[in-house]
């Protein structure tokens, strides 16, 4: 797409675009998008790094805390946190930076939720199930990627995931199925990788940036 066809901020001065993310256990894949919902433009993806290597079990935080005595599990979580909080402004400062540089602001950030009942707000209360373990380690990165937008001023969209094409479709007013196949082709030209992570990240970053 040529760069006049993308959208505007509110002076007409500079291209804007918008983050899109979906997060995983350690890592998160995002893509940075501009254009029109009707015909997305990517002009970035990579593949940013959640975890202190330096931190031994930091990958999986919670699954490392079940282990340890309360008092020490809160104060291992709590190192996590900071860690994993900050890994996640530089890794968007870096792209914020790279593209401002490139005459191009970004304006939001997406991201996807998981469809996870709400954890117990107690450590204790997470600790006692395997299960909410798996889902405080999701939202833990989900949560620093929230607080990383948050830091550098972008305004936050978060969507379930299940529901983000839907969602999409109804504000974009294009057909579910003709959005999904929009940003499934756009693969074709960007090359690999265009999986699932990109593809969805995408769709999220287009509501951002839609909403911006």
């Amino acid at each position: 797409m040529n760069r006049n066809n993308r959208s505007k901020n509110t002076e007409g001065t500079k291209d804007v675009a918008a983050l899109g993310l979906r997060a995983h256990s350690g890592w998160a894949a995002l893509v940075v998008v501009a254009g029109h919902p009707h015909f997305p433009e990517i002009l970035g993806r990579k593949r940013i790094e959640l975890v202190d290597s330096t931190i031994p079990g930091a990958g999986q935080p919670y699954h490392t805390a079940e282990e340890m005595a309360l008092k020490d599990a809160k104060k291992f979580i709590g190192r996590c946190i900071a860690r994993t909080s900050l890994l996640a402004r530089n890794a968007l400062a870096a792209v914020i930076e790279e593209f401002r540089s490139k005459g191009t602001e970004m304006v939001g950030c997406g991201y996807l939720l998981s469809s996870a009942r709400p954890l117990p707000t107690t450590l204790e209360g997470i600790l006692a199930s395997h299960p909410l373990i798996h889902t405080a380690e999701g939202e833990f990165f989900r949560n620093a990627i929230a607080d990383a937008a948050e830091y550098h001023n972008l305004p936050v969209t978060k969507v379930k995931e299940r529901e983000v094409y839907s969602v999409a479709s109804g504000k974009f007013g294009l057909g579910e199925e003709e959005l999904q196949k929009r940003i499934n082709e756009l693969g074709k030209t960007l090359g690999p990788p265009w999986r699932q992570d990109e593809k969805l990240a995408t769709a999220v970053g287009l509501l951002a940036l839609v909403s911006s």
